[in-house]
């Protein structure tokens, strides 16, 4: 009999409450799923306006030394060594089997000091297979994230918000305009330093701001204070999901996960071999893409009001053929959008496919994302 364990809680759990927040168990952490505006009014927020997430609980691990770039290269998909500092990468932990042990955020701070941002939920487990890769190497590994906090500020007035609040190391003006998308710049939040990052998980422009655990209050504070006037909400997980399915972002757990490859997942694009340092998975994958895939991740579309919930039944010609592993009905389009995998015979744009739901198969189709297409990122 196993004991409950306390879910942890951010820096910013108390103000979480304080602004009604729903909170709920997430990947171990106690989230707040919504305010009192809902998620409806959170998401139209973020894509109007703009929207105040607290993501804190991700994990951030610090790779640095002689050995830093080939320890990444051995771990992850992409190649990090096309990165200037300065840069951040999307990519992809793998095991010798090309499934997906997570999916991660990849920042080069100096040309051997790096940032990997990792999934909550796999934090431990990451943390373990990358120190384990890392035996032998001249490095030094870190891992920060019970000291960093991370704020996601998104929408498309989210650079007028901060504008006024970003300094460099000196305090002089710093140029949000000059950090372009998955880019980033050091400098200070409110006199707090912080990595500013042109990132986000929205389809919307927005910055994520890493900060001092103890020093997240005063500046989530300021920045829902200055941007009130802007139409600035704190948007909780509800409307993070939302946001993220309508522009055709996994999410590991649901989409991503351990039983699928890379290639499988519907990420070959960030797959990137024949590098100096070959990566862990590098050879199954290959041959995995000589033979082909039997199977997909794909978007789907639903005309009409419906909620394609998560495991509700894919189907072609009344037979079930896979299940959805993300969907919603979207804020932004009234219609249903959904994630799951197809065998790659029904896996092309435009077949036609049903979601099964309380014994009706309402008809969609097989859709490549993003569904929603006026986001503000800025590329």
């Amino acid at each position: 009999m196993t004991e409950n364990v306390p879910l942890r809680t951010t820096p910013l759990d108390a103000e979480h409450v304080a602004l009604g927040g729903r909170m709920v168990p997430f990947a171990g952490w106690s989230m707040p799923v919504h305010y009192a505006a809902g998620i409806q009014a959170e998401h139209r927020a973020v894509r109007e306006a703009a929207g105040l997430f607290d993501v804190s609980h991700m994990g951030e691990f610090r790779v640095a030394g002689p050995d830093a770039l080939r320890l990444i290269q051995r771990v992850g998909v992409n190649d990090a060594s096309v990165l200037e500092v300065g840069q951040a990468q999307y990519s992809a932990l793998c095991t010798p089997a090309g499934t997906l042990l997570d999916d991660l955020l990849v920042y080069r701070r100096g040309e051997d000091t790096f940032l990997l941002v990792v999934n909550a939920s796999n934090r431990a487990r990451d943390w373990a297979w990358i120190v384990a890769q890392a035996e032998g190497m001249d490095l030094t590994l870190q891992d920060r994230s019970d000291e960093t906090a991370l704020l996601a500020l998104q929408g498309p007035h989210a650079q007028s918000i901060l504008a006024s609040l970003v300094t460099d190391d000196q305090g002089s003006p710093l140029d949000l305009d000059a950090i372009r998308y998955y880019r980033f710049a050091e400098g200070k939040v409110c006199g707090v330093p912080a990595v500013i990052a042109r990132t986000g998980y929205t389809g919307e422009d927005g910055f994520e701001l890493y900060l001092p655990w103890d020093e997240a209050g005063p500046v989530w504070r300021t920045l829902l204070e200055l941007g009130a006037p802007h139409g600035l909400l704190p948007a909780g997980l509800g409307a993070r999901d939302s946001l993220r399915l309508e522009v055709g972002y996994p999410l590991y757990g649901n989409d991503l996960d351990e039983e699928h490859t890379a290639l499988e997942s519907a990420l070959g694009w960030i797959v990137k071999p024949g590098r100096q340092e070959s990566f862990i998975g590098e050879e199954t994958l290959a041959a995995q893409k000589a033979e082909g895939v039997k199977r997909r991740l794909v978007g789907l579309r639903f005309p009409g009001r419906v909620f394609p919930r998560p495991g509700y039944p894919l189907v072609v010609d009344g037979v079930e053929v896979g299940q959805v592993t993300s969907g919603t009905l979207s804020p932004s389009l009234g219609e249903g959008v959904a994630m799951g995998y197809l065998p790659v015979e029904f896996a092309s744009p435009g077949q036609s496919v049903a979601v099964r739901i309380r014994d009706r198969d309402l008809p969609g189709t097989v859709t490549r994302p993003p569904f929603y297409t006026e986001g503000s990122i800025r590329r």
